[in-house]
């Protein structure tokens, strides 16, 4: 097999994940995507937001990234 510079695409397939939240944290991502959409022109469901706003927080926290870039 030759050696090609791109690495093999990892596996894109989602993953579900179902969770509860309390109605507080439900309205709060109702008005943050209202907010989101006028913004961008373009409202998205909260539901399609989350995942994003998850990986932001992760990608935001360094000693969480610190560690796990650990061996």
């Amino acid at each position: 097999m030759p050696e090609i510079k791109l690495p093999k695409i990892p596996d894109r397939k989602p993953v579900k994940l179902v969770v509860e939240i309390l109605p507080d944290l439900a309205q709060a991502l109702e008005d943050y995507a209202d907010v989101y959409g006028a913004a961008y022109g373009q409202r998205e469901k909260p539901g399609d937001l989350v995942p994003y706003m998850l990986w932001s927080f992760l990608e935001s926290d360094r000693a969480f990234m610190r560690s796990r870039s650990k061996p």
